[in-house]
C-alpha cells in the first residue's frame, strides 16, 4: 500500500531542551513545535531534507488511508472545533473519506487546508505502553527516531488512542 502514498506522516518524538535553533526553525516550518505533534506533508526532496535534518527528533513514514482519517478527525479547526463532515463539505470536499484520499496521493497538502482554517498539526498522546525502545536511538538500531515505513501506522495508533 505504500506506493501509492505520496504523503508522509510525520511525529515530533523529543521535546526542545538542548535542542539547537536551527533545528527548531525546521520543526516549526514542518508544524511540529512540540513533542508528540504529528502532521501530514507530501512527499518531495525539500521536505525529504528538512526530515533528514532533524531525523534524531522526529519519526516519520508512509501512513495508510485508516490512518489519514483517524487524523483528519483529530484536526481541529482554528477557534477549537473538530472537523466533521458538514466542514469539509463547506470547504469543497464530498467527504472525510474523500479529503484523505486527496491527502493521501497528495493532490491536496496541509498548507492548503491551513487556508481554509484547519490546523496543520493535530495533538497526541504519548504511546499507550511507552515507546518500544529508546528515542536517543534510530529505529533501525532498536530505537524510535527516523524513517520507519509502514510501521508508522501502529505508534499513530498507539499515540492517537484508537
Amino acid at each position: 500500500m505504500g506506493a501509492g502514498c505520496n504523503c508522509y506522516l510525520v511525529i515530533r518524538i523529543k521535546g526542545s531542551v538542548k535542542a539547537r535553533k536551527e533545528h527548531l526553525d525546521t520543526l516549526k516550518m514542518l508544524n511540529l513545535n512540540r513533542a508528540n505533534w504529528a502532521t501530514i506533508i507530501p512527499k518531495n526532496p525539500s521536505y525529504e531534507e528538512m526530515l533528514k535534518k532533524v531525523e534524531h527528533m522526529i519519526t516519520w513514514g508512509e501512513p495508510n488511508l485508516k490512518s489519514i482519517k483517524t487524523f483528519l478527525k483529530k484536526v481541529e479547526i482554528i477557534g477549537d472545533e473538530r472537523l466533521d463532515e458538514e466542514y469539509v463539505k463547506k470547504i469543497g470536499f464530498e467527504s472525510i473519506d474523500d479529503l484523505a484520499e486527496k491527502i493521501y496521493s497528495a493532490e491536496v497538502n496541509f498548507r492548503y487546508l491551513k487556508d481554509k482554517g484547519l490546523r496543520p498539526y493535530i495533538r497526541l498522546h504519548p504511546p499507550r505502553g511507552g515507546f518500544r525502545g529508546s528515542i536517543k536511538k534510530h529505529v533501525r538500531a532498536g530505537g524510535e527516531y527516523g524513517y520507519r515505513g509502514e510501521k508508522i501506522n501502529d505508534l499513530f495508533t498507539q499515540m492517537a488512542g484508537v
